[in-house]
C-alpha cells in the first residue's frame, strides 16, 4: 500500500492534496486497490457547492460502486474529465489521477483530517 507524505486523508479513503485554498481530491491507493478494476468514474459538476461529507463522486469498479466523499467544503472549481474517458488511470496512479478541485470554504477542515503516518495506522486497523 502506497501512502504519500505531503498528503491529508479521510477515513473513507480520500486524499487531500492542499495548494493555497484549493484542495485537490481523489481515493488513495488503499481505496483503489479494494475496488479492484475500476470501470466508471462520475465526474462532478465544477461550480457545485459541497459540505464536507457530501458525495463528490462515484466510482464503480468490476466488484462494486463506491460513494467518494468531499473531506472538506467549498466549490467544485475544476474535474480531471479524463477519468471519464479512462476511468482506470486510478487503478495505476491514484494519487496523480486526482476526480475534483474543491476551492475550500473552510481551510480548518483540512487539520482534521489524517497525516501520511496516522492513515497507515488507520488502514492497518481495518485490516
Amino acid at each position: 500500500m502506497k501512502v504519500l507524505d505531503g498528503l491529508k486523508y479521510s477515513a473513507e479513503h480520500e486524499w487531500i492534496k492542499i495548494d493555497g485554498n484549493k484542495a485537490y481530491i481523489g481515493i488513495t491507493d488503499y481505496a483503489q486497490h479494494s475496488l479492484g478494476d475500476i470501470v466508471f468514474v462520475e465526474i462532478p459538476e465544477v461550480g457545485s457547492e459541497l459540505n464536507k461529507g457530501d458525495v463528490l463522486s462515484v466510482v464503480e469498479s468490476v466488484k462494486a460502486a463506491s460513494d467518494v466523499y468531499a473531506p472538506v467544503s467549498g466549490k467544485v472549481a475544476e474535474v480531471n474529465e479524463e477519468l471519464a474517458d479512462s476511468p482506470e488511470k486510478i487503478n495505476e496512479d491514484p494519487y496523480e489521477s486526482w476526480i475534483a478541485v474543491i476551492e475550500m470554504s473552510d481551510l480548518s477542515e483540512a487539520e482534521e483530517l489524517m497525516d501520511a503516518r496516522e492513515y497507515e495506522r488507520f488502514c492497518q486497523e481495518e485490516e
